[in-house]
């Protein structure tokens, strides 16, 4: 009776010890996801402002492009610029498994300045008080959702499927728009696609928050973290964009 008590006493021991250790790995993976996804959203916001202030210059009517603002804006160009993130995301999403850790570093971090370049025509819409606000909004909004995918029992998995069809709405909604060019659709399309990306980061986190799994080497931890940091990066992105059309000020 004492031998049995004396392994049953081991056992929890173990399981005790296991479970602290899963527990410690699990919250370095989910920190490195999102210093990942911290670092990238930082890259977009420093190429988005740096090609726009290469773009414009003050003329006497207002802001003016330059010779490379009329490149990148009026050109032939600027369908290279607003596609090549959508390639470089289905690119990374195809070969993450095959990559290095570095290489699977790298790719994101370009697809984030790509993204940078995409979306710096942004400064040219908005007034640059209004983007700020609405970075902070979006912030906030981000890490409160994220929180609670991270932290609430409730399982979200049935939540894809939805989640999915809404974003295809969104998505088709959008396409359609941008030849008719309604405001009431634009308006609709922002505010379900702001309820689209809020139910999406929470489920993306508990579904990174899923993927770890403590019999993992170091370069699979490391290329799931790069994989569900571009998921939340772009959860935060569009709400972002979303969040901008809704209140931001136009210039």
């Amino acid at each position: 009776m004492a031998d049995l008590d004396r392994r049953y006493a081991q056992g929890t021991t173990v399981g005790r010890t296991d479970a602290g250790v899963v527990d410690q790995g699990l919250r370095a993976y989910m920190i490195r996801v999102y210093n990942y996804m911290a670092s990238g959203v930082a890259i977009t916001g420093v190429v988005a402002y740096a090609i726009f202030a290469m773009s414009v210059v003050q003329g006497t009517a207002g802001l003016e492009l330059t010779p490379f603002g009329q490149f990148i804006f009026a050109s032939a160009f600027k369908w290279v610029v607003i596609f090549a993130p959508l390639g470089l995301v289905f690119f990374i999403s195809a070969r993450i498994n095959s990559m290095s850790l570095a290489t699977a570093q790298i790719t994101f971090w370009i697809f984030a300045a790509l993204m940078g370049a995409s979306i710096s025509s942004i400064f040219l819409v908005y007034a640059g008080e209004s983007i700020a606000r609405v970075f902070f909004v979006t912030a906030a909004s981000f890490g409160a959702l994220s929180l609670w995918g991270y932290t609430t029992s409730k399982d979200l998995s049935g939540w894809g499927s939805f989640l999915f069809m809404g974003l295809i709405g969104v998505i088709i909604a959008s396409l359609v728009n941008l030849f008719i060019g309604s405001t009431a659709l634009q308006f609709a399309v922002s505010v379900i696609g702001v309820l689209v990306f809020a139910g999406m980061t929470a489920y993306d986190t508990q579904q990174i928050k899923e993927m770890y799994s403590v019999n993992d080497d170091g370069s699979v931890t490391g290329r799931k973290a790069v994989m569900g940091a571009l998921r939340l990066y772009l959860d935060f992105i569009n709400l972002f964009m979303l969040l901008l059309q809704l209140f931001g000020n136009r210039r």
